[in-house]
């Protein structure tokens, strides 16, 4: 059989996968089974209002933040980095922090602002770092990236517990879908649009990935895609958080995988990357809905735990 059918079926049986575990999201929750009897309940009316936009909530920033890790991973030319260890969340987190202090009473579309702002400065601020390392090892990266998403970290917490205000950012960080309802979600289309205009520019991104003497000898314009990477970045990651919280692991172990699927094309890793991230959301919410039902464990909890196991996993095939 032709390598090329190989790559379709494995598509096509994501993709199943991914319809499987929306109508798993649609019909899991408080009230699902009726009475003693145990039977099926499809309530129309909840589904429309709170399980239909919180599916699609979870299918948008989880295909987007896997897409926002495979950019950051490109450009920091380093497979171990996502948005939340190089400082991307904790600066988005500040930015909201900001507007707590400064605009308590502001529309959400202020919290995204102030959460894309800080995203971008922090990231900005990694980067230039980055720049400053002369060699730049696989482990090294990481490690410079975890120590600065701590510093920031270290100085969220201290400010929020100075104002009062700890309890807010700790919501923040738990990647929350619970109070995802119709009406209160839709900001979010705003991350799966940029994630389609990164899509339009992918092949820029494959080669600037090269290192920046090769995109500049082929033509390409290599501070306007690094700012282009940087930009993105911080609007899926102010969006998500401003909405539904931090999703850690998501954006590094979801690129990681997919290269092992389908190689290292950014055009075909993408939409890859976007659905595999999707469905690993919306399996460990529906996980999270049913451990404790009917009460339920925040998606940023099991995520970390299944995120963690993925990635240890993907470690040991390299090595």
């Amino acid at each position: 059989m032709p390598a090329r059918y190989y790559g379709a079926i494995k598509l096509a049986a994501i993709i199943g996968l991914l319809m499987l575990l929306s109508a798993a999201s649609l019909l899991t929750g408080p009230g699902m089974f009726k009475g003693s009897s145990g039977a099926l309940n499809i309530d129309l009316n909840i589904i429309a209002i709170s399980r239909l936009p919180r599916t699609i909530a979870l299918l948008l920033s989880g295909g987007s933040v896997a897409v926002a890790g495979l950019v950051m991973q490109l450009l920091s030319q380093n497979h171990y980095v996502e948005p939340a260890t190089t400082g991307t969340m904790q600066g988005a987190a500040l930015g909201i922090l900001a507007m707590y202090l400064f605009f308590p009473n502001a529309p959400v579309m202020v919290k995204i602002i102030m959460a894309s702002i800080g995203a971008l400065i922090c990231t900005l601020i990694f980067l230039l770092m980055l720049m400053h390392i002369k060699v730049k090892s696989t482990l090294l990266v990481p490690v410079i990236g975890l120590m600065y998403a701590a510093v920031l970290t270290a100085l969220l917490t201290f400010i929020a517990i100075h104002y009062d205000l700890l309890q807010s950012i700790v919501s923040l960080q738990s990647g929350d879908f619970s109070a995802v309802l119709k009406g209160r979600y839709e900001i979010i289309w705003i991350a799966a649009i940029i994630t389609a205009a990164l899509w339009w520019v992918a092949d820029s991104f494959s080669v600037m990935a090269m290192g920046r003497s090769y995109a500049i000898n082929v033509g390409l314009n290599y501070q306007q895609l690094i700012l282009l990477g940087i930009l993105a970045i911080a609007l899926i990651s102010g969006v998500t958080i401003a909405i539904v919280g931090a999703l850690p692991f998501l954006g590094l172990v979801v690129p990681n995988l997919v290269r092992v699927l389908v190689g290292d094309n950014t055009r075909r890793a993408l939409p890859w990357t976007f659905v595999i991230g999707s469905s690993l959301v919306l399996f460990c919410d529906v996980v999270g809905r049913l451990i404790v039902y009917p009460f339920e464990i925040p998606v940023g909890s099991i995520l970390s735990v299944f995120g963690a196991l993925l990635f240890l996993i993907l470690l040991y095939r390299r090595a």
